[in-house]
């Protein structure tokens, strides 16, 4: 699910950079030097679309904060996240809805602009809820950093030596958390190759002017939340 949501992310930012005039409506970080770039420059339209959508993306944080807080974390996938997501499909499909029948000029854009920022910034704080060590879906800077640093530490182990040794002489595998072996290096690693994916299909339909670019992330999410239902049914 954690992938699933990475997927949309990416789809929402390529679709916001390359429909909604050079934008970032997920990747805050790519969006502010958008922002001082547009001011730098002197581009008063560009710094207001990037405004737009930080102040989008804080609002949405926000919302979704008070959302995810509000229900106790007693599994790995609290229902309270599973609102949150909920919460970001429907402005999602406002958002889908507003960019097949309106003219994506003017107040609409400005519409479009505060509608993705609004869902990414749910999306971000519900990730957060989730406590995925090394993981943000939207964005992958922190996701890189943690995956390179965790392949550096993995060789550095090999080099010294693959296993342990006890006080007793004997070989002993280290001590590494299973949990962490499993979801840790894998996941991030996958979160990257969705990100790029993501973007790259994205772009690919954008540029032929399909209706599904703004399905991709809608469906995305709309999977998430029937998953979630159905493992909270289950528990």
């Amino acid at each position: 699910m954690v992938l699933v949501l990475t997927w949309a992310a990416s789809a929402v930012d390529a679709i916001s950079y390359l429909g909604l005039g050079h934008v970032f409506t997920a990747n805050m970080t790519g969006n502010a030097v958008l922002l001082g770039v547009a001011i730098g420059q002197g581009q008063g339209l560009a710094a207001l679309r990037s405004m737009i959508a930080l102040a989008g993306f804080v609002l949405g944080a926000a919302l979704g904060a008070i959302i995810v807080e509000k229900g106790p974390q007693r599994t790995d996938w609290p229902v309270a996240v599973t609102r949150a997501v909920f919460v970001e499909g429907v402005i999602l499909g406002l958002f889908t809805l507003a960019w097949h029948l309106g003219a994506r000029g003017g107040a609409t854009l400005y519409a479009l602009i505060t509608l993705s920022a609004l869902a990414m910034g749910i999306q971000s704080a519900a990730i957060r809820h989730l406590k995925v060590p090394g993981i943000a879906t939207t964005y992958i800077t922190g996701t890189l950093t943690s995956l390179v640093a965790e392949f550096a530490t993995w060789l550095c182990r090999l080099r010294i030596s693959p296993r342990a040794v006890d006080p007793t002489g004997q070989s002993a595998t280290l001590d590494v958390p299973e949990a962490h072996r499993s979801h840790g290096t894998r996941l991030q690693a996958l979160v990257l190759l969705i990100y790029v994916l993501a973007a790259l299909l994205s772009a690919f339909l954008q540029a032929r002017h399909s209706r599904l670019v703004t399905l991709s992330p809608l469906v995305a999410v709309a999977l998430v939340v029937l998953n979630a239902c159905a493992r909270h049914r289950h528990e």
